[in-house]
């Protein structure tokens, strides 16, 4: 690209264009400039599987949906009556309230900015009435705008795992220890201001709080039953969306009546598929852009450059902390996710970061980016919403970026944390929801080439013995299995005749030595 053009999109930038006009200008050149190649070079890639094909794609308005729908309706003020009654006898127990509330909500919103208006809008007087300062009560409800990005249905977690390539379902159990930690870590600062401050508790009262959970028992449920379809195996991401999406519209229009569905819905509708809309332009420009940073071999060029002062992981670690704050403020979290993710992917593979441990990182450091002065998102919206100086709101949010800051700390340095529930999911299962046959162990096997679609082969640990490959169903015939006892010899091959119906072979020369061939 041209230097002037370059000057130009980054002036119109700085003016305010959309980011989505700036990506697609930018994609088009970029391809342009390629040669025998057309401006519409980066539609190959918006209109493949990565983007347009992926039947992820329609968890994201589902979702969203969803979201609105609850914080449209008497759901806040519900699932604060819930909190209070639960955990209002605790030391800062209403801060720790405003916590739990604002996680719950941004699980479905993604951090959009409803949660402060529908939770903060809520408890901000209260918090004040209550006697809490008024930097902890903005820095608070500011904070929890995007507190539960980390817990599913997140759509963040969604779209970074289409982009990442990896298990959505595993990367919803990543993110649950963490997420656990991060919350955890601010109720404990909430908890020391309230007995510093000597606020103010409510006694616990059994008969009212089972009464306020059985008022929102149907919000309270569907956690549940979302989380309970999608590992019992009766729900697939897609279609625990949909289960999402109708679930929430009978509860609100129906059950409670809180939203009417001639009056609010349509308005409701087209306020959330507005969001959808505009995350879609985005995310489709934004494919376009970074299909051709791949295609340059951008990430390779990084990982060069970078080999000369990073040699460990935990450096490696460290320089990306820093790197996704500083995007986490300058760009909006959809956008960072569809530039971002596949640049740090393969360099994170050299340095051996396990795929959900990188996304969970991720996340987080973009969750702490959207409260980071000077230009977070969640500063503006606090600002706008509550009347405040964007100045006041950058002191306010300074301690809980701090606590947010060691929960990160935390969960980039114990690994663990964010990758055991994942290791509970059989490592050599097959993710046939994206429409790709990977083979998920710990990355991504193209198995394309075996058959076509939904082809699964079991590889548990092939160094071992008695490790068998199972070829029934699409595979070959019926409950075929093939003994591999002996595999660490040399020279074993493996007939799969079956699956092409031709003579192929699997040539499986010294499976633990070099040279390991599909044929």
């Amino acid at each position: 690209m041209d230097t002037i053009w370059i000057l130009i999109l980054t002036a119109l930038a700085i003016l305010g264009a959309p980011l989505f006009a700036i990506f697609g200008a930018a994609a088009m050149l970029l391809f342009g400039a390629l040669p025998d190649t057309s401006i519409t070079g980066t539609a190959n890639d918006v209109f493949s599987e990565k983007f347009a094909d992926s039947p992820l794609l329609v968890t994201i308005p589902l979702f969203t949906f969803a979201g609105y729908l609850l914080a449209e309706s008497g759901t806040p003020h519900r699932l604060v009556k819930v909190s209070r009654a639960w955990l209002g006898w605790m030391p800062g127990g209403l801060a720790i309230v405003c916590l739990v509330a604002s996680a719950f909500f941004t699980t479905f919103t993604g951090g959009s900015g409803i949660t402060i208006v529908a939770i903060g809008g809520l408890l901000y007087p209260a918090l004040v009435a209550d006697k809490y300062k008024e930097n902890f009560s903005l820095g608070l409800v500011t904070t929890g705008g995007s507190l539960g990005l980390l817990f599913p249905p997140s759509v963040p977690m969604i779209i970074y795992g289409v982009v990442a390539g990896i298990m959505i379902e595993k990367l919803f159990l990543a993110g649950l220890i963490p997420g656990i930690v991060t919350v955890a870590a601010l109720a404990i600062y909430s908890s020391a201001t309230g007995i510093k401050h000597k606020m103010p508790r409510t006694r616990f009262n059994a008969r009212e709080a089972f009464t306020t959970l059985w008022e929102a028992k149907w919000e309270a449920l569907l956690p549940i039953a979302l989380l309970g379809g999608m590992y019992s195996g009766l729900l697939r991401i897609h279609e625990a969306a949909a289960f999402t999406a109708i679930y929430t519209l009978i509860i609100e229009v129906w059950i409670y009546r809180d939203v009417s569905f001639r009056g609010d819905l349509s308005r409701i509708i087209r306020e959330s598929m507005t969001l959808v809309g505009a995350i879609l332009a985005i995310l489709a420009t934004a494919i376009g852009f970074t299909a051709f940073l791949i295609q340059a071999r951008v990430p390779m060029m990084i990982l060069d450059a970078m080999e000369g002062f990073i040699t460990s992981q935990l450096m490696f670690l460290i320089a990306l902390n820093f790197f996704l704050i500083g995007v986490g403020m300058l760009m909006d979290i959809f956008s960072a996710i569809v530039v971002v993710v596949p640049l740090i992917v393969p360099i994170a593979m050299r340095f051996g970061v396990d795929p959900y441990h990188l996304g969970i990182v991720f996340l987080l450091n973009l969750e702490i980016g959207y409260m980071t002065p000077p230009v977070g998102l969640n500063l503006f919206i606090s600002s706008f919403r509550f009347n405040k100086p964007i100045t006041q709101l950058y002191r306010s949010v300074l301690p809980f970026i701090g606590l947010l800051g060691l929960a990160l700390i935390i969960v980039t340095y114990i690994p663990s944390l964010s990758t055991w529930l994942p290791s509970l999911v059989e490592s050599s299962e097959v993710n046939l929801d994206s429409g790709d046959d990977d083979m998920d162990m710990d990355g991504d096997y193209d198995l394309d080439s075996l058959e076509g679609d939904d082809d699964t082969l079991d590889l548990d640990a092939l160094e071992g013995d008695d490790e068998e490959v199972d070829l029934g169903g699409s595979l070959g015939g019926d409950d075929e299995e093939l003994d591999l006892d002996s595999l660490e010899g040399d020279d074993e091959e493996l007939d799969l005749d079956s699956l092409e119906g031709g003579d192929e072979e699997l040539e499986l020369d010294t499976l633990e030595g070099d040279e390991e061939e599909l044929e």
